[in-house]
């Protein structure tokens, strides 16, 4: 009789679990309220992004063993020196100074990139790990890039929109590369 009622004890936690995870969270007092101020903080999000990766991206190219993957971040690097810019022109273009706002999710991902470099041995186990975090930064940049390219599309800024699909293309490009250099090699060569 014991067993029967432990399964019905766990769906009843379950059940009072997700009630209390499901409830409406109340906004803070400078919510966005329109289409534009949410765009606005999507843009200081990743703004701050940005400019962390600027000084995280000298320290994983430093710590990378492959002669193709020092290349591949530091093409990266000034990419994101140039997203960084891009971003300062978006603002420019809805008449507002640029200004960042700390990122969680970015910087939970670079803190994340610094664990891996603790946790391998330098070399191709190390490059098989700097590829994994940056391809998770990658990812996340394509999500925000592609979600603030559709809002500046229905918000009608054309200019901003452009900015934000071409800084879209090269984090598709660089996720593509690291991807190549994985297969390539890398990935079959921390086996050994």
């Amino acid at each position: 009789m014991a067993k029967a009622k432990a399964p019905a004890k766990k769906a009843a936690a379950k059940k009072t679990s997700t009630k209390s995870t499901s409830r409406k969270v109340a906004p803070k007092k400078d919510a966005a309220t329109e289409l534009m101020e949410l765009f606005e903080h999507g843009l200081k999000d990743i703004y701050w992004a940005e400019k962390a990766l600027v000084k995280a991206l000298p320290k994983m190219e430093k710590n990378a063993s492959s002669p193709d993957l020092k290349k591949a971040i530091a093409k990266h690097l000034e990419e994101t020196k140039g997203h960084v810019s891009n971003l300062e022109s978006v603002f420019s273009i809805i008449g507002k100074k640029a200004q960042a706002k700390k990122c969680d999710a970015m910087e939970g991902l670079l803190e994340e990139g610094k664990s891996i470099l603790e946790e391998t041995s330098i070399g191709a186990v190390r490059d098989a790990g700097i590829i994994a975090a940056s391809q998770k930064v990658e990812h996340y940049e394509i999500a925000t890039y592609g979600t603030l390219a559709t809002y500046a599309k229905a918000l009608d800024l054309k200019k901003a929109m452009t900015l934000l699909l071409e800084t879209l293309d090269q984090e598709k490009n660089c996720d593509e590369t690291l991807t190549d250099l994985a297969k390539g090699g890398i990935n079959l060569d921390a086996i050994d």
